[in-house]
């Protein structure tokens, strides 16, 4: 049984207007950008064998949260809590309520979610940038699951399971959207738009053509960023602000593109033969 949206049919679509121009605005960067895997080419010469093995195992542990979520999973019943307080349902039913709700309650809590990984990233590199070089290593593996467990509690803030295998690679794509260049963002955006119909989602998939290939993307695009990082104590300023823009840039993207898709199937209800 399809229950109708909250929101009448002319608000959705002004906001899906806001949404696709800040698809838009993306698409806009300083050249630069395209320079961010340089500083990444040199540092892999520079830096000693033992720690691009670390960095290395921590890109193993993010390819098996593509396979089976590995660690990375969030506890789901806790953010049930927050949005029902006498939480006591089974988590289907749980997820579906959650889909049924106003889309500003789903903003809301996505906000939240928005403000306090900003806050842990910012402690995070704080902490790691005061070794310089060699705590750069562990900075960048638990700056990459901090920003998988925030976009596993957005993907739940608009009612999707993140446990489910498309729901992570979804979450992997907003990852890599985050850090792209003007061209991988065009060609991102393509494939995230394939959620939006359940029969094309099965592309994504296909398209998805390693994960590996995904997060040196994700670190190498970063890196100009994390120069300044390297200095020791001095890094401790630079982490805590570079970790803290990463993360607002990715839970932005992860936002944006979770509200689309719930938009999308709100609208529906509308037009139920659209895709």
């Amino acid at each position: 049984m399809t229950i109708a949206p909250l929101e009448a049919e002319a608000d959705l679509k002004a906001e899906l207007n806001i949404i696709e121009k800040w698809e838009q605005s993306q698409k806009d960067l300083f050249f630069w950008e395209k320079l961010g895997r340089l500083p990444f080419a040199i540092l892999d010469r520079m830096t000693p064998k033992f720690i691009q093995d670390k960095i290395g195992t921590a890109l193993d542990e993010i390819g098996s949260y593509i396979q089976n979520g590995g660690r990375y999973l969030v506890s789901k019943e806790q953010l049930y809590r927050r949005f029902f307080p006498q939480y006591d349902m089974d988590e289907t039913a749980c997820m579906e309520r959650i889909a049924q709700l106003p889309l500003n309650r789903m903003d809301e809590m996505a906000d939240g979610i928005m403000q306090s990984s900003s806050n842990a990233a910012t402690v995070q590199g704080a902490t790691t940038g005061i070794g310089g070089l060699f705590t750069l290593a562990i900075d960048i593996p638990l700056l990459l699951g901090l920003s998988l467990k925030a976009l596993q509690e957005i993907a739940i803030s608009y009612g999707y399971d993140p446990t489910h295998k498309s729901e992570r690679i979804f979450i992997v794509k907003c990852l890599q959207f985050s850090s792209s260049v003007i061209v991988g963002k065009k060609a991102i955006l393509e494939d995230l738009a394939a959620f939006h119909s359940g029969e094309r989602s099965g592309q994504v998939i296909s398209q998805l053509q390693g994960w590996r290939e995904v997060m040196v993307t994700y670190r190498d695009n970063f890196g100009w960023k994390k120069l300044f990082q390297m200095i020791p104590i001095a890094g401790m300023l630079f982490g805590a602000f570079l970790n803290r823009s990463t993360l607002q840039d990715v839970t932005e993207a992860g936002k944006m593109m979770y509200r689309k898709r719930r938009i999308m199937e709100k609208l529906k209800h509308y037009n139920p033969s659209s895709t």
